[in-house]
């Protein structure tokens, strides 16, 4: 189980650990949906050399992760908390629930668009470090909006399960590079509240 202790571990120690875990999965599960949104950057700033728009990519990137240790400090904060990661399942099915729905808000939808936008469509972007940070700063914050339900499932699930992880990384990736990216997300939400709804039920001994 993703939650117990080795033996003599602390729960520091595995917290520790876990928030590592956790930073290189979040890169991992990113990188496939953020490489076309640099791509798309690079082709809004112009021509300011090659060396200058290679320094303003990685910086935008960095500006996009920099937003992520609030994912990491909510990890954190579930490992030095045992009480919070020993879920009974009926709790799992409600998080499931509630992730499932927010998929189907207008809120998601918002932030989906977001990440989909391409600033190159009738306009360039300063070629500056300023403009890169916070256009990598804005396409993170919306991003990590856009994906928090699915990263919760993620953590009630547990984030070592690799099945787990390659589906919510393909979601990801399918709604915001897919035509029909916000039919995508809400055909998603239809099938996780049904998951969500089956594990509920089953918990309660109803089904």
């Amino acid at each position: 189980m993703p939650w117990m202790l080795m033996p003599g571990q602390t729960w520091s120690g595995a917290a520790a650990s876990f928030v590592g875990m956790w930073v290189v999965m979040m890169v991992a599960m990113m990188l496939p949906s953020l490489v076309p949104m640099l791509w798309r950057y690079r082709q809004a700033v112009g021509r300011p050399g090659a060396m200058r728009l290679g320094w303003l990519t990685a910086l935008v990137g960095m500006a996009y992760f920099f937003v992520f240790p609030l994912g990491v400090a909510l990890a954190a904060a579930q490992m030095e908390n045992p009480e919070l990661t020993h879920t009974v399942p009926i709790a799992v099915g409600v998080v499931i629930l509630m992730a499932g729905s927010l998929q189907l808000t207008a809120w998601k939808a918002h932030h989906l668009g977001c990440c989909r936008e391409t600033p190159g469509r009738g306009r360039t972007l300063p070629a500056d470090a300023g403009t890169a940070w916070r256009h990598g700063l804005r396409l993170g914050l919306h991003c990590t909006s856009c994906s928090a339900g699915l990263m919760a499932i993620l953590l009630v699930v547990g984030v070592m399960n690799l099945r787990a992880m390659a589906v919510v990384a393909a979601a990801i990736t399918v709604e915001r590079l897919a035509p029909g990216g916000e039919r995508v997300a809400r055909a998603t939400g239809a099938i996780v509240v049904g998951a969500g709804l089956f594990l509920i039920v089953r918990a309660a001994g109803l089904g």
